[in-house]
């Protein structure tokens, strides 16, 4: 730098474009809005107020809805592609409010009204939103007792919930308005969280206690017990960092890969390959195969095998309208984040395809 551009910290320029630092982070791995510079020994990104502009427009049109890959066409596309996706996105938009105000009002007319909670450390919502992201990763069968467990981590001004089947891991981390006590682990069952989830969405606050007696969740009229057990949990923090630097990045449109995923009911492997801003979803041989839009940054070499049963239920527990794939090599786990919810990480590993594939 010459010494004279004036440069904002990636907090100070969040302040003032209105987007949150983790999206910033988002949006430079996905190379829709880079940094102006990066600071090459302690790897801070720094921004130019020229960026405000470019960032105010990305933040509309991702508060309006506009998936990511679609985003990239009206920040850098012609301008008659631009409005073509605008006007497009606003049709599906208004067909999407005529059915969410049919669907709300049935569900209106539905509910009870829920006590009022206020003594808590985690909101209900938030945690049910965990328990609902993390449970599907947890094992069925009774093979290794652990894996269908619920990983609780308390610690570090942060709650964990941790689960995996070997094929999946799902994580999301929690940041409780208080936290008191030393840092402490807790097992409980997968099937347990499910009925405490659907509790812990309607009350408006929740703490965790944990003592010599147990472990319970407390509301203020209300309180539930955590039956947990001592198994031993898989090491997954040093999994979490041994895994390979990223080689490969992928945006797309999640309902829509979601979909063609399912599309391929009990299919026992399925393709994706990814390049020129469109990634392929089809069988393992090619065949029945569908296209998506997607901002490809670079061109995966070899299609990566998935097995779709593991696949789709990773893409629904995400949240938000677009999912980022990380890929270090077609053999190794692949991540899938999100830019609204950068708290939940899901690790899928991928699936062995024909040599000649």
């Amino acid at each position: 730098m010459d010494g004279t551009t004036e440069l904002l910290s990636i907090s100070a320029f969040a302040r003032r474009v209105g987007l949150a630092p983790s999206a910033l982070r988002f949006y430079d791995d996905c190379r829709v809005l880079r940094p102006a510079w990066v600071d090459g020994a302690t790897g801070y990104r720094f921004y130019s107020p020229a960026q405000e502009a470019r960032a105010v427009l990305l933040r509309g049109l991702r508060e309006a809805g506009l998936p990511l890959a679609e985003v990239t066409v009206v920040l850098d596309g012609p301008e008659h592609e631009g409005r073509e996706v605008l006007e497009r996105h606003l049709e599906r938009m208004r067909e999407r409010t005529r059915t969410a105000e049919d669907a709300i009002a049935v569900v209106l007319r539905s509910l009870s009204t829920a006590d009022s909670m206020t003594e808590a450390r985690i909101g209900g919502a938030e945690l049910a939103s965990a328990v609902r992201q993390v449970v599907p990763a947890a094992a069925s069968d009774v093979e290794l007792p652990a894996l269908g467990r619920v990983l609780i981590e308390i610690g570090d001004g942060e709650v964990r919930l941790v689960a995996t089947d070997r094929y999946r891991l799902s994580m999301r981390v929690l940041r409780p308005t208080a936290l008191d006590g030393g840092p402490c682990r807790l097992l409980v069952h997968a099937a347990d969280l499910i009925e405490f989830g659907q509790w812990a969405a309607r009350v408006h606050e929740v703490t965790i206690q944990v003592g010599p007696d147990g472990a319970r969740a407390r509301g203020t009229a209300e309180s539930r017990v955590l039956v947990t057990t001592d198994d031993l949990f898989p090491a997954y923090r040093g999994m979490l960092s041994a895994l390979a630097p990223t080689e490969y990045r992928v945006i797309v449109d999640r309902p829509a890969l979601r979909d063609a995923v399912n599309s391929y009911g009990e299919a026992a492997r399925i393709a994706l390959s990814f390049a020129d801003d469109e990634l392929v979803v089809s069988l393992a041989d090619h065949s029945d195969a569908v296209t998506l839009p997607a901002v490809c940054h670079e061109h995966l070499p070899r299609p990566i095998g998935f097995d779709p049963a593991v696949l789709a239920p990773a893409l629904e527990a995400s949240v938000g309208p677009d999912v980022l794939l990380e890929i270090s090599a077609v053999d190794q786990p692949v991540v899938l984040r999100s830019a609204d919810q950068g708290s939940f990480t899901t690790l899928v590993m991928p699936v062995a395809l024909d040599a000649s594939i």
